[in-house]
């Protein structure tokens, strides 16, 4: 039996590391093929080396999904390399946490670039390519999962603006889904709960020594593979099954 994904292609934002580089091999692996779109242009070729060396096929996007050409034109080039696109996994993603007074504006600038236009940017551009997909073969379905938050669902102290970014991507996702549902294009929200990534690294010193440190040191947080492991579930679920929101944590996550 031919894997679940093939004959399909997907697009990857935020692929050069962490939940994104995981969620491209578990693609390939399911028979996708993958655009993997970032701006460490050396982590995505070392990762589409790896994923062609066990047989896979990948296309390695340069971009910054923040600005508008840059988005537009990595699911131009998925489209003119592959001929079709059936799932977009709009991962790339930035978590700055700190209270809201005395706040830097230019992280804010940098959250809302990232996790609101960079979502907003590749989606526009997809969707006639997705709803094309959704008619015809091999699945005759198409698939968005946004990589949100459990900050999505819970707003907590000194994780304000997050907050903001993430219940923004689960808003806009449910809206969406029953926009384009009845077309056959499922659009779904994933909400991870604390994971191994570099996604703490990027606050600064004093932010990491009060909050992000403490969590990672008393936490069995969990592992990219966990949360591209969600995705596949999402993406791989019968035509007529839709999963409009899955919420992945650590058991031992309050």
């Amino acid at each position: 039996m031919a894997p679940k994904l093939t004959g399909s292609v997907a697009l990857v934002t935020g692929a050069s590391s962490g939940i994104g580089a995981a969620t491209a091999r578990e693609l390939v692996g399911c028979g996708a093929s993958v655009a993997l779109v970032a701006r460490r242009r050396d982590r995505l070729d070392a990762l589409a080396a790896e994923l062609q060396k066990a047989g896979g096929t990948a296309l390695v996007v340069e971009g910054d999904i923040t600005d508008r050409t840059q988005a537009e034109a990595a699911v131009q080039q998925t489209v003119a390399r592959f001929g079709r696109l059936d799932i977009l996994v709009n991962n790339a993603g930035l978590m700055l946490l700190g209270p809201v007074v005395g706040a830097d504006a230019e992280e804010w600038e940098r959250m809302l670039a990232i996790n609101v236009q960079g979502l907003l940017y590749p989606t526009r551009v997809a969707l006639p390519h997705l709803l094309k997909a959704a008619e015809e073969g091999p699945r005759r379905v198409a698939d968005i999962v946004n990589i949100s938050s459990l900050m999505g669902r819970v707003a907590r102290n000194g994780r304000g603006v997050y907050n903001l970014t993430k219940f923004g991507v689960n808003g806009f996702t449910e809206s969406l889904r029953q926009e384009v549902t009845q077309r056959h294009v499922r659009v779904g929200v994933l909400e991870p709960g604390g994971v191994h990534t570099e996604l703490g690294s990027h606050n600064r010193p004093e932010i990491q020594a009060s909050i992000i440190n403490p969590f990672y040191e008393t936490t069995e947080v969990l592992a990219p593979t966990d949360i591209a492991d969600g995705v596949a579930y999402m993406v791989t679920r019968p035509r007529h099954a839709s999963i409009g929101e899955l919420w992945i944590m650590p058991t031992d996550q309050v």
